[in-house]
């Protein structure tokens, strides 16, 4: 049925798959806040590698320095800088867990059927593998999305501030 050849790659992208799974899942049921940074920067560190597999280096390079590095540390003193209260939980409701998982496997049947039957076009490649893409990116992004960039940034040190405003409101 599957004619599947055995290779790094292949070994690769599924070991990869396995750890941004399993961080996803931790992520989702630990209960310590800093446990699932850390689980969530497994998930991040596991998508470099896929870009790794793509051939997109320099994309891979960023994802572990912003998002594994920079996002993981920013979320830990997010964390560290506010008060935590114990919240109990309520029980578990058996049929809200059951309509839960009939709502998962449903959408994976639905997500399944669709890439197995889409069909997808021949697409040209904008870069060809080995050559310096990180130049091509670095143009792009300072020619074409330049005000866009700015924006960004400047958005993000707002939010950042507003984070600290925030934080120092709850500590008095």
């Amino acid at each position: 049925m599957f004619n599947i050849a055995i290779t790094g790659e292949f070994v690769a992208f599924f070991t990869l798959s396995a750890i941004m799974i399993c961080g996803a899942v931790l992520m989702l049921s630990l209960e310590k806040v800093v446990h699932m940074v850390i689980s969530m920067a497994a998930v991040f560190i596991g998508l470099a590698g896929m870009f790794v597999l793509l051939e997109a280096e320099f994309v891979a390079f960023v994802q572990v320095l912003i998002y594994a590095g920079a996002v993981s540390i920013l979320m830990i003193f997010g964390i560290m800088m506010t008060k935590h209260h114990a919240v109990e939980q309520e029980p578990s409701k058996p049929l809200h867990q059951t309509l839960a998982a009939i709502a998962a496997i449903s959408l994976f049947g639905i997500l399944f059927y669709a890439i197995r039957t889409t069909t997808f076009p021949e697409q040209q490649q904008p870069f060809q593998p080995g050559e310096d893409n990180t130049m091509a990116i670095g143009e792009l992004l300072y020619t074409g999305y330049v005000i866009p960039f700015e924006l960004l940034s400047v958005l993000l040190t707002v939010a950042f501030i507003g984070a600290i405003v925030i934080a120092k409101k709850e500590a008095d």
